[in-house]
């Protein structure tokens, strides 16, 4: 019988786990921790395929080039290789996307596809990713169902640029249309949240809804733990 792994970190893709693991055929086995990803846990299970719903950490050469290791990236590849896939394509106006299956190799998000599902992305970033998780789950049972062969991508390159928690300040001309994409683009848990500063503390902005051009959102402060140039929107860490 086949043996399946996936590797993931975020309940809503595990729980879709839950779920397909249930009905489809083989031995399925989920890592949700790094330290358990080893070449003698990956060996052990000699699985058929190795799935990444999403996963923070580098993954060896000497597994995906073993054993057939298959990522999942929120673009139409060629477009939109690279960090915060989400983010990016929201902040680009994007309303619609396709979820690429990709075999995993050495250079990120370059690898030849086995699938393209399409997406929508409306909503908060926190339902737009439970709703990739049930797509995946269905890309998922078709390349177990059938296989398929991956094939090169095509078309121009776009690079996206990962963004870091400092971007998540909000700027200070938008409408409020790109105000609420910009609030739920980055409304999950762990993400960091849409925010501007006040006083000695950040307001952080969350929840939020679009009705007749007025936005309402939740607001939550916190203790400022940032320096912010606010001439130039740039900011940095604060180490102390």
């Amino acid at each position: 019988m086949a043996n399946y792994i996936v590797a993931t970190i975020h309940p809503w893709n595990i729980e879709a786990f839950e779920i397909y693991s249930k009905k489809l055929r083989g031995n399925w086995h989920i890592i949700t921790n790094k330290d358990d990803f080893t070449n003698e846990v990956i060996s052990r299970i000699n699985p058929d395929y190795i799935f990444f719903p999403h996963w923070s950490w580098p993954v060896p050469s000497s597994i995906f080039n073993n054993w057939s290791c298959v990522c999942f990236h929120m673009t139409d590849v060629p477009f939109g290789r690279g960090g915060s896939p989400l983010q990016n394509l929201i902040m680009r106006g994007v309303t619609k996307t396709k979820v690429s299956a990709l075999q995993m190799i050495k250079e990120l998000d370059a690898g030849p596809v086995y699938l393209k599902y399409p997406m929508d992305l409306t909503g908060t970033a926190e339902s737009i990713f439970k709703v990739l998780s049930m797509t995946v789950a269905d890309m998922i049972e078709e390349i177990v169902n059938t296989t398929p062969k991956p094939i090169e991508q095509s078309g121009d390159l776009v690079y996206f640029e990962r963004r870091t928690p400092e971007q998540s300040l909000i700027p200070s001309n938008l409408a409020p249309a790109e105000l609420y994409d910009f609030i739920r683009m980055l409304d999950a848990p762990s993400y960091p949240k849409a925010f501007i500063t006040h006083g000695n503390g950040k307001l952080e902005f969350s929840e939020a809804t679009l009705e007749n051009g007025s936005l309402t959102a939740k607001v939550t402060f916190n203790e400022l733990n940032i320096q912010i140039d606010n001439n130039s929107h740039s900011q940095k860490m604060d180490k102390s």
